[in-house]
Order: C-alpha cells, then sequence, then structure tokens
C-alpha cells in the first residue's frame, strides 16, 4: 500500500482538533486490502452539542461576521486552488484508498469537480442579494438574503469529498456555518479539508468535522436545537428518519436520495456513442452512483446487437489494484456493500432474468478485498426487483422495450426520480422524453456529466430540494421582507 500522511484522526471543533468527549474511537478499512486504514474519534451527543456551540459562537463572531462578501469568495476560491494544486495528489490518494475507487477517477474527476465547486460558489458570494419591489402605497419595499444559520451536513461514502462540497461550499458562501458528518466508511478526506480550510483562512468554528457513526454523531446532529438546517445525501430509509426527526424542531431539510435511473437507447442513436455511454452510467463508480444508469431500455430492434457490444466490452472493468492509474473497476466501499450486491446478483437470477456477464465476487491481488465483477442482467422486466430496487453496484439490468413510448412508461415506473437519459437522433423525440421522465436530471446523448452551475436533486423518493447552481443558495438563505414608509 502506499504511505501518504493521514490527516488527523480526530474531531475538528472551534478550530482545534479534539478527541471525542468519550474517547470512544472507530476504525475503519481499505476496501482493497480489508487492512486497518484509520482510527477515527467517534463523536457522541456531547460531542455533537460543543461543535454546534463552534459553529453557533463563530456564526455570531467578529471574525466571521466583519468579511465581506467578495472576502468570503477569496477564502472559498483559495480553498478550490489548494485542493487541485498543493493537495491533489494526497485527496485523491486517500480517496482512493478510503472508498476504494480508482485512483483515475479520484485524481482526474473527483478531486478537480471539488475545486470546481469552491471556485463556482466563490463567484457567488457578492451575488447573493436581495430585491426592490413595487408594493401598493408609499413604501420602499425590497428583501434581504440571509444565512439560515448553523447547517448540519450528512454525506455519504461513494463520493465523500466532492458530496462535502456540494455543501459546505453553498452553505459558506451564503454566510453560515457548518458542522459536517462525513460517512464512517469514508471519512479522511472531509478531515483534510479541515485542514485545508483553515489554511486558506476560514475563521475557526465556521467549518466543523465530526467522524462517527451515523446513528449516534449523525442522529444527534438532526435532534439538535441549535441546528437550523440539515443537508443529507443517503438512503431513502435515513432521509425518512431525519425529515420526521427534523420535523421536532422545524429545520429546514434538503434530501438528496436513492435512484434507479433509466437510461433509454433508441434504434436511431449513434449505437457506439451509446455504448459507451450505457457503460460509464453504471459502471463508473462501480455503480456506487446515486444517478446510475442501472436499467437499460433497448429498442427491440437493436436489443441484441446492443447487449454483444456491452459484453465485449465489460471485461476492460474487471476489478484491480484501484492505485493502478490503469484500473476502471476498483474495490466496493465495504463488506456489507458487497454482500447487498451479490444478494441482489442472487435475487435476478431467482426472478429469472438471464446472467449475461459476472455476477460473482472478484479476486485481485492476494484474494483480499470486497470486490465484484461487473455484472449484466439481460431479459429483464421491469417489475423484477433488479429493475425496482437500488442495488448501488456494478450491476445493469437490460430491458426489451417496442418503442419510445413504451420505454417512456416503464422509464417512469419507479418511486424513484433522480436521473434519466435517452439516446436518439432524432430532436422531437428528444425533447418529448425530456418532458415526459420525472426526474430532476435529464442527459440526451449523454450520461454521468454534471456541472457546478446546474442544479441536481431528485422527484418522488429521490429526494428534495436541490444541490449545485443557482438554485442551491435557496437551501441555505432565508429572505427577508422590508417595508420602508415614505408618508
Amino acid at each position: 500500500m502506499i504511505i501518504i500522511p493521514l490527516p488527523p484522526q480526530r474531531l475538528l471543533i472551534g478550530g482545534e482538533w479534539v478527541e471525542a468527549d468519550d474517547g470512544q474511537r472507530l476504525t475503519t478499512l481499505s476496501p482493497s486490502t480489508e487492512v486497518e486504514l484509520a482510527s477515527l474519534a467517534a463523536a457522541g451527543p456531547e460531542d455533537v452539542d460543543r461543535a454546534v456551540s463552534a459553529a453557533r459562537q463563530a456564526l455570531e463572531s467578529k471574525a466571521w461576521r466583519k468579511l465581506t462578501a467578495r472576502q468570503r469568495g477569496r477564502i472559498l476560491w483559495k480553498i478550490g486552488d489548494l485542493v487541485d494544486g498543493k493537495y491533489r495528489d494526497e485527496l485523491a490518494t486517500l480517496e482512493t484508498l478510503d472508498n476504494g475507487k480508482p485512483i483515475f477517477e479520484s485524481k482526474y474527476v473527483d478531486i478537480p469537480s471539488v475545486a470546481n465547486v469552491f471556485r463556482y460558489y466563490a463567484g457567488w458570494t457578492d451575488k447573493v442579494c436581495g430585491k426592490t419591489i413595487p408594493t401598493d402605497g408609499p413604501f420602499l419595499s425590497y428583501t434581504l438574503r440571509e444565512p439560515v444559520g448553523v447547517v448540519g451536513a450528512i454525506t455519504a461514502w461513494n463520493f465523500p469529498l466532492l458530496l462535502s462540497s456540494w455543501k459546505i461550499a453553498p452553505a459558506l458562501c451564503c454566510g453560515n456555518t457548518v458542522v459536517i458528518k462525513p460517512a464512517e466508511t469514508a471519512s479522511l478526506t472531509t478531515l483534510k479539508l479541515g485542514e485545508i480550510a483553515l489554511e486558506a483562512g476560514l475563521p475557526p468554528g465556521c467549518l466543523n468535522i465530526l467522524t462517527g457513526a451515523g446513528e449516534v454523531a449523525g442522529a444527534a446532529l438532526v435532534r439538535h436545537p441549535g441546528v437550523d438546517k440539515i443537508a443529507f445525501t443517503g438512503s431513502g430509509e435515513v432521509g425518512r428518519r431525519i425529515a420526521r426527526t427534523a420535523a421536532d424542531t422545524f429545520k429546514r431539510v434538503s434530501l438528496e436520495l436513492g435512484g434507479k435511473s433509466p437510461n433509454i437507447v433508441l434504434a436511431d442513436a449513434d449505437f457506439d456513442a451509446a455504448v459507451r455511454g450505457a457503460i460509464n452510467g453504471l459502471f463508473y463508480g462501480k455503480g456506487e452512483v446515486c444517478a446510475a444508469g442501472s436499467r437499460l431500455f433497448l429498442e427491440d430492434s437493436i436489443y441484441d446487437r446492443f447487449v454483444e457490444a456491452i459484453t465485449s466490452r465489460l471485461p476492460r472493468f474487471e476489478p484491480a489494484d484501484p492505485l493502478h492509474e490503469a484500473t476502471r473497476m476498483g474495490a466496493i466501499n465495504s463488506q456489507a456493500q458487497l454482500e447487498r450486491v451479490m444478494k441482489y446478483v442472487g435475487v435476478g437470477k431467482e426472478e429469472g432474468a438471464h446472467l449475461a456477464y459476472g455476477g460473482e465476487r472478484a479476486s485481485v491481488g492476494s484474494g483480499r478485498g470486497f470486490f465484484h465483477r461487473p455484472t449484466l442482467f439481460t431479459e429483464v422486466r421491469n417489475e423484477m426487483r433488479i429493475a425496482q430496487e437500488e442495488i448501488f453496484g456494478p450491476v445493469l439490468a437490460a430491458i426489451r422495450v417496442g418503442s419510445l413510448e413504451e420505454a417512456l412508461e416503464q422509464a417512469n415506473q419507479t418511486r424513484y426520480g433522480l436521473a434519466a437519459a435517452v439516446w436518439t437522433r432524432d430532436i422531437k423525440k428528444a425533447h418529448r422524453a425530456a418532458q415526459a421522465l420525472r426526474a430532476g436530471t435529464i442527459w440526451i446523448n449523454a450520461y454521468n456529466f454534471y456541472d457546478p452551475a446546474m442544479p441536481f436533486g431528485g422527484f418522488k423518493e429521490s429526494g428534495f430540494g436541490r444541490e449545485l447552481g443557482e438554485a442551491a443558495l435557496e437551501q441555505y438563505t432565508e429572505t427577508k421582507s422590508v417595508y420602508v414608509s415614505l408618508r
């Protein structure tokens, strides 16, 4: 294993690295070796209380309040520069060791994307403003945009640093302070970000980081009356609990949850581009992507040829050492997640789907690590569990359809609505599909492309609220109406 310096394996509270109040610790493993990677402080309710108090003090402090919007922007921009410059290789290696994803993805996609998110919101700091509004009567009427307050952020393990940036950057942009609880199985890059933020000049207490178990630290953060908003990325089951608990203190909540996204390929599509898109739409990130195109709807006339083309290319995605730059499939994040993937492979077989490729645990190097082969099921029916339930792994379900209309009907027959795609050369069909698909992001002749300027979020059980873009600023600001009598 490559040896790199680990970030502080403690809690960041009020600008200081401290141990958990009760001394509890959490051991994390590297998914590719099953070797202990770090021993992290495990925050409890007392630590949550300390962190929320520190965030509240920072929110009301002169050090934060006296900064102009453009000064905040310069801090965010510097964080972006440090992420994509001085610490790029270190962050990428940490992300791969902690998550299991290929270093190619960490170094050339995830970490640069994190930097771009901070730079994007650096440009927004002096543009979050109110409006002067004409009203009846002799009034000067205007609105003010103010920070929500203390933001509690809880993130998932599939894109550890990127998901943290999606919450931290817009929250700080709008003048809030943050307490973030990263996923217990992938916390190291968020801890490193804490060091980077302090180096960039962020005042102490504006960003607090609590490692630990979700059912302990995360739950305490949601319950805490001093938290004004919760931003969560994770499973629907946990999202429901958060929404119910947050209602007790009337917290604002935004939830980015799961997906079972349809990827529709019509017979008139650019065949080779659509094959590449279908493969990257599911097997990028080991399928541990909320918006993964896990349901592949293929028009009948191209079905067999398309399946054959995918099958011929899947050997390139056989798992290998994620620290090698040629690797395109790394390790599943945890033993529990690997078992979930293997369970659904069994379910697919029991339901009568045809296992066309993969479907088993892979042995890499020493034979240790949570590796699973890329898996393709064909002749899948849309009502099957492997087509309706989120697997969150490298399992693709190919479904045969007779027309665009049939594809659209079946695509919307899901409780999720995070993303969708359609591949066609017919611009009318493309726009018709974009209007008909019930999902928050629609790709036309593309898949898995994201930009900090474009909002991201879901319909139905994929959650509510939007991250990224100008739309995210609504999640982190309050609007105040002011009437000035001119009599």
